[in-house]
């Protein structure tokens, strides 16, 4: 059974040694110019270990606090993590970056300046014999109306342009400050573990698990690692890199939660296995 009616790319084999890498929410940005520098170095460090053995890198989601493509401007900062990405694609490792809730206004900059490859809803691909479904995880499952609505005129292409003609200084300030708000406002209910019946990303794999065939699925956005069997598959979160520098390894059989902390790949436990 094909995983929907969407087409599933087939990725080439891995080659001994070589491995996929998984990582999202570095909210690069946040909170402040100091913090963000200090955890975009963290992530290229980790980029620099896995180099020599990845075959591809999967990046999903709110890589940035914020982002928008003006027509001739972006935001400022970012430039180690974009150069060390432009050096992965120029040594013919492909990157895939999907677009978050945060960082959803990508329109062809980073495609054609560094070679990624921009994904704006869900990937679906198959590796060695498994089967993949990966997003960003935002406005899926049950309940969450209101981001749901609200997701619909952020991607609306009139809503876009109005927001472009804003200038730069004022846009992007007004983004940074609603962005603040909103990580003020979820900060602890994005730290907690809710269970499974009020975990919306388990309850939309458990539906769509009954529907398609797929042995891994992958998302970010919900910021706490974690790690459930569902329907004969894996659902596993990435956890973001603010507090716990998680990230996710596929050998071509397994599919491994690690974390990057003191410099080593340490497996890491997620709540759900911890009970």
């Amino acid at each position: 059974m094909n995983l929907s009616d969407k087409e599933v790319i087939e990725l080439p084999p891995l080659s001994t040694g070589k491995k996929i890498y998984f990582a999202s929410d570095f909210h690069l940005g946040a909170p402040n110019f100091e913090a963000s520098q200090k955890r975009e170095k963290r992530i290229v460090a980790w980029l620099n270990e896995i180099k020599h053995t990845a075959q591809a890198l999967f990046l999903v989601g709110d890589i940035f606090d914020f982002w928008f493509e003006y027509k001739h401007t972006i935001p400022k900062g970012n430039t180690r993590l974009l150069g060390k990405l432009a050096e992965f694609v120029d040594s013919g490792i492909p990157v895939h970056l999907f677009c978050g809730n945060h960082d959803m206004w990508m329109f062809g900059y980073l495609e054609q300046e560094i070679g990624v490859q921009v994904h704006k809803d869900d990937f679906q691909f198959s590796q060695n014999g498994k089967q993949f479904f990966v997003a960003h995880g935002d406005g899926l499952g049950p309940g969450d109306f209101k981001y749901k609505r609200l997701k619909k005129v952020f991607r609306h292409p009139l809503c876009q342009w109005l927001f472009a003609r804003l200038h730069p200084n004022f846009g992007v300030g007004l983004a940074q400050w609603s962005s603040r708000s909103s990580r003020k406002a979820n900060a602890d209910e994005d730290s907690l573990y809710k269970g499974t019946e009020n975990e919306y990303l388990y309850q939309y794999v458990q539906r769509k698990s009954k529907q398609i065939s797929a042995d891994f699925f992958i998302f970010g956005h919900r910021h706490l690692p974690l790690r459930y069997l569902i329907n004969h598959t894996i659902y596993l979160n990435l956890g973001e890199w603010i507090n716990y520098e998680t990230f996710a390894q596929f050998d071509g059989e397994k599919l491994q939660l690690l974390s990057f902390k003191n410099n080593q790949f340490e497996d890491y436990i997620t709540i759900p296995e911890k009970q």
